[in-house]
């Protein structure tokens, strides 16, 4: 397969995921047009959204895709490759892969044999995503904390008080381990130059000084 060619069976791919896309969201091609003016791009117009799921458009850009995914309620890489509904896609000219591998290559996910050297592409994207994973804990941990305090002081059984105020404290202690894991790899993001993102509300005060224990205060 030739450059151009496999450049329009690419297109062609993109074109019949914003098909399938469209009509599982229920939207006109009117629709889709209007949600593409509505987010800056009027160029995008119900005339090519027809031309390109007719095949008349042989192209898309970038900006293109990005926009049609939003409207479609979709993410981008779902219209680049057809992950569910074809067991492989020539990835590059002459290059057929398994969908699935072709995904993770592109989000930067393909399994390597050693962990990537620090300051690449992927070891950034490998510490992003080692960051949301400690935000997940954190944010599970302190929730199951919260709820059992909350159940703990709604009941009137002592007993079960009891029970749940244990369990309270337990969960309590996970999350301050989970918070403390989340502060000082953040602090590690920093000393790499690594813009850490915005912590949810609920995780705000992980960012904050550090208040000193009574035995720092007393030396």
């Amino acid at each position: 397969m030739t450059l151009d060619q496999w450049s329009a069976a690419f297109t062609s791919r993109i074109a019949q995921s914003v098909r399938d896309s469209r009509r599982a969201a229920g939207l006109t091609m009117a629709e889709v047009a209007q949600g593409c003016a509505d987010r800056g791009v009027p160029e995008f117009t119900e005339h090519s959204l027809k031309n390109l799921e007719s095949g008349r458009k042989t192209s898309v850009t970038v900006a293109e895709v990005v926009v049609l995914a939003d409207v479609l309620g979709v993410p981008p890489v779902v219209l680049l490759f057809p992950l569910g509904s074809s067991a492989t896609v020539e990835v590059l000219p002459g290059r057929e892969v398994s969908t699935w591998d072709a995904v993770a290559w592109f989000t930067g996910e393909s399994p390597l044999d050693s962990p990537a050297p620090e300051g690449t592409a992927r070891d950034v994207l490998d510490v992003f995503r080692q960051h949301g994973d400690l935000v997940a804990a954190a944010m599970s941990s302190y929730a199951l904390a919260k709820e059992r305090r909350r159940a703990a002081s709604t009941t009137l059984d002592r007993t079960r008080r009891a029970t749940l105020l244990q369990r309270a404290q337990g969960y309590e202690e996970h999350a301050f381990e989970d918070c403390q894991e989340l502060r000082a790899f953040r602090g590690r993001m920093r000393d790499r130059d690594l813009a850490p993102p915005a912590l949810p509300d609920e995780l705000a005060f992980v960012d904050e000084p550090e208040t000193p224990t009574r035995a720092e205060n007393d030396e």
